[in-house]
């Protein structure tokens, strides 16, 4: 089992970051019933006005090989088009869970 944690840093005014940052949510939410390696998604939209990153998910998926197949997944892919002009950073973390 590995664990994909993911976190976003957006550009754009205030309101531009959260209206995108919800879409890319919402549409990451949905990916479970889209995508079969994808075990679970939690995704959260940053709440503290003093923290410089706006989006951050936890994946669930088998194996690090399925993290390769989610991440090419045209679902998966059309949900990453969301950000992809906002996009300021990213960072992320798999590690396998025993």
């Amino acid at each position: 089992m590995v664990k994909h944690i993911v976190t976003f840093k957006l550009s754009g005014t205030a309101e531009e970051r959260a209206a995108v940052a919800l879409r890319f949510a919402e549409a990451l939410r949905a990916l479970p019933a889209q995508i079969e390696c994808l075990e679970s998604i939690e995704v959260g939209i940053n709440e503290n006005p003093a923290e410089e990153w706006d989006v951050v998910l936890t994946a669930t998926l088998p194996s690090l090989a399925d993290v390769d197949v989610y991440a090419k997944h045209p679902a998966h892919v059309a949900a990453a088009s969301i950000i992809a002009g906002h996009k300021a950073g990213r960072a992320c973390v798999d590690y396998s869970m025993d």
